[in-house]
């Protein structure tokens, strides 16, 4: 058995709606059950999930205030008032910049932008910068990205004589700031139909307003934003998204061209992972290290040179980024060690002095991610006093009412259930571990810590191919609300199971199903491959895609989790030498059962302390792991073993110090001989003439002592002092009813059995002991 690393949950969707949606949309199947599986159950709903166009785009007026701010805007463009847009600094501050500035460029505005410093001014709206904006002749703020709760801010802003618009899209608090237009989409007093816009998606909206139309150029900016926020690609996102990865297979956009260029993706292969992973990375680089103002410099690039310096530039930051990660990672990891030991907290709270602020964010995520734990790492800065951080979380706690509990100890935090940032005094940070620590005692259950893995496309092996991977492309993007899908194959066997790679450290399975067949890769599971007998049967988990190799495609899965649910046989029965086989047996929960004494002195030398125990001797009691090293005398005791140990996994070596297999028993033509000379001769010294006899007739020693020992048996021989004395008077009887012939014949068809078939004979008649052990045990819980 080789236990799944999560918890799988397995939604199965209908399959009658599955084969609607086969029968009416013409879908291939894996595709029709990603769909229902994510709750498109209307044909038309799904008719217009697939076929997605510009007609579903809201109309940006329908959001609050938007004609309140688009009348101000043209009002200062008009005038030639100068407007600031005031972004923030992660990815999707950059691209709202990037977005708004180049709309109002369009409309001849007299246009700057301002991004705070995440580490002079922190997030959002900011006094000092207000202030500066002032000074040097601002008169209409537009925040993107940011300002719903800038309160106190646009009361300055306002009383300097500035009028302020804000666009965001976070969490609305108690009160708003009264700006001269708030544009959200989820403002209390508005109903716009879609309220999940990223801060791109919003200042999208409002660049459509004010030009009048969509700008079609914008999408690929836009769509960068809304996947790097991960908001919901449902509705407008998806859209957004789905259109701005198209235009981008072939944009000419420099700075873009230059990102791909510098992160070595093919540009007619970009997908929402190109966004996520390769161009948004890059563009929040900056901004967590210093000033995101390089990001919206190369977004907005009209020199191919300069596009390519910049983007170089932001490739430095961002392995920069990578390797402060990196190290404080580590630095946290050996915090951990010290603080906890061995045993993992409900919470993990770690502390670092002068840790980067910008990346502690990365840092937690990486810890939840590995130990399934809430996380909180906080960078400590000795001057001020202040410990500043950031926590991720796991499903089942809810970090911010969790931080609202202890708020006393916070006089900055925000943030929602699975993340959240904060700021506390140094001498607090011991407080909040303990008290963390206490409220998930108290509201963590074996259950939550558990980490789990939801499923909702279990398929077969036969609806697998090329072109039903390549036209995946017809359901993409994948991200939040319509994650990629995680795939299930069940009770398949691995036909092949391979470590694979310089350092043998990823796995390789060739899954059959029938007549088809599936490559399966585990990157750096190859450990795994240790844990697998020939031909077990399994169900894997993971990600479908299509390996082209020598011009090739062919599909395969990566690997994201496995379960074996029968029990496992191991063959060591070729490998005589056990210093050979041994390194691959477990050393925790493995008992070594042999039949014999005389097998317990032959393997004590190499296995030494390894629990040894001698079958009918000492008391077997329930392991995972159990090694058979000698041949039992009869297969019941086998039988009798599974019963009451029942282990996950079963090594056989079956050590046979002598065997007679392949000697067989002699014929009865021997037998008949050799009573015919007894008979002539009346007395046979087997001491003296068994070496004559050997040599005369080609008999092994051994073949014509069990002989005389079978004619013993039926009292055709008396033997006294190794004299073999013929017995006159002795009747007839068959050569079967001899103890001796019946042992000999058992222990042969055991050596068949048991030593010399073929693995998946030995696997067959294996599983067929058990399972009458197994039946036998339940009829006996029925008596």
């Amino acid at each position: 058995m080789i236990e799944s690393k999560k918890m799988w949950t397995i939604n199965r969707p209908d399959e009658q709606l599955v084969q609607l949606f086969i029968d009416k949309l013409g879908l291939p199947s894996i595709h029709a059950k990603i769909l229902v599986s994510r709750g498109i159950i209307d044909l038309d709903e799904a008719e217009a999930f697939l076929h997605m166009t510009e007609r579903n785009l809201h109309d940006p007026f329908l959001l609050y205030g938007m004609d309140i701010a688009v009348k101000r805007i043209q009002q200062a463009i008009e005038n030639a008032e100068k407007i600031t847009v005031y972004g923030d600094y992660d990815a999707d501050g950059v691209t709202s910049v990037t977005v708004l500035t180049t709309a109002l460029e369009r409309l001849g505005a007299n246009v700057e932008y301002a991004i705070p410093n995440r580490f002079e001014h922190g997030y959002g709206p900011n006094s000092e910068l207000f202030m500066e904006l002032h000074a040097t002749g601002t008169s209409l703020i537009i925040t993107v990205d940011n300002g719903i709760s800038g309160i106190k801010e646009v009361e300055l802003a306002k009383s300097l004589g500035m009028d302020i618009i804000i666009t965001d899209h976070h969490e609305i608090g108690e009160a708003l700031p009264k700006a001269d237009a708030i544009i959200h989409p989820r403002h209390p007093d508005g109903n716009y139909p879609f309220g999940e816009l990223a801060g791109v998606g919003v200042a999208f909206k409002l660049a459509c307003a004010l030009l009048g139309e969509v700008p079609a150029e914008l999408y690929e900016i836009a769509a960068i934003g809304t996947v790097a926020d991960l908001v919901p690609l449902r509705d407008e996102n998806r859209f957004i998204v789905k259109e701005g990865i198209r235009r981008m297979r072939h944009t000419k956009h420099l700075g873009l061209q230059a990102l791909l260029k510098v992160s070595a993706t093919e540009q007619s292969k970009v997908s929402e992972e190109t966004l996520g992973f390769m161009i948004g990375p890059r563009l929040n680089a900056p901004g967590r290290l210093g000033s995101a103002d390089k990001a919206v410099h190369l977004l907005k690039a009209e020199d191919p040179m300069m596009a390519m310096a910049v983007a170089e530039e932001l490739d430095e930051l961002n392995k920069e980024r990578q390797a402060l990660v990196a190290s404080i990672a580590e630095e946290a990891e050996k915090a951990m060690g010290d603080l906890y030991g061995d045993m993992l907290p409900y919470v993990i709270v770690i502390a670092g002095e002068n840790w980067n602020p910008g990346v502690v964010g990365i840092v937690a995520s990486r810890l939840t991610e590995k130990y399934y734990r809430p996380s909180i790492v906080l960078s400590i800065d000795k001057e001020s006093g202040i410990a500043k951080g950031s926590g991720r979380s796991i499903a089942g706690f809810d970090l911010y009412e969790s931080l609202s509990k202890i708020k006393d100890l916070l006089p900055h935090f925000g943030g929602h259930e699975m993340a959240a940032g904060m700021s506390l005094s140094i001498e607090h940070v011991e407080l909040l571990r303990e008290r963390l620590n206490d409220i998930g005692k108290r509201s963590m259950t074996d259950d939550i810590l558990t980490p789990r893995l939801h499923i909702d496309v279990p398929i077969e092996v036969s609806e697998i191919d090329v072109n039903v991977l390549e036209q995946m492309e017809n359901l993409r993007p994948f991200g939040v609300s319509f994650e990629k899908p995680i795939f299930l194959l069940e009770n398949v066997y691995a036909e092949s199971v391979r470590k694979i790679g310089a350092a043998k450290n990823h796995l390789k399975l060739q899954l059959t199903a029938g007549d088809e067949s599936l490559d399966v890769i585990g990157f750096g599971q190859g450990e795994l491959a240790d844990d697998m007998s020939p031909a077990v049967k399994m169900s894997v988990t993971g990600d479908l895609q299509v390996n082209e190799w020598n011009g090739r495609k062919k599909p395969q899965m990566l690997l994201e989790d496995l379960t074996v649910t029968e029990r496992q046989l191991f063959d060591l029965r070729g490998v005589q030498e056990p210093s050979r086989w041994l390194p691959s047996i477990p050393k925790k929960n493995t008992v070594f059962i042999a039949f014999h004494a005389k097998s317990i002195e032959h393997f004590k030398p190499v296995l030494g302390e390894m629990d040894m125990r001698l079958y009918d001797q000492q008391q077997i009691e329930e392991t995972d792991h159990l090694v058979l090293l000698d041949l039992p005398n009869e297969a019941k005791q086998i039988q009798s073993i599974m019963q009451s140990v029942n282990p996950k996994r079963v090594y056989l070596h079956f050590y046979v110090p002598e065997s007679i297999y392949f000697e067989g028993i002699p014929g009865r033509e021997q037998f008949g001989w050799f009573y015919s000379l007894l008979k002539k001769r009346g007395s046979f010294d087997l001491r003296k003439e068994i070496h004559e006899l050997s040599k005369h007739r080609g008999w092994k020693i051994d073949t014509i002592y069990f002989m005389s020992k079978v004619f013993s048996e039926l009292g055709f021989v008396k033997i006294e002092n190794g004299l073999a004395l013929f017995v006159e008077t002795a009747g007839k009887k068959d050569l079967s009813e001899a103890p001796s012939y019946q042992e000999r014949e058992r222990q042969i068809e055991l050596e068949k059995k048991l030593v010399y078939a073929p693995y998946h004979e030995l696997k067959q008649w294996f599983d067929a002991l058990c399972d009458n052990a197994v039946n036998r045990e339940e009829q006996q819980l029925w008596i």
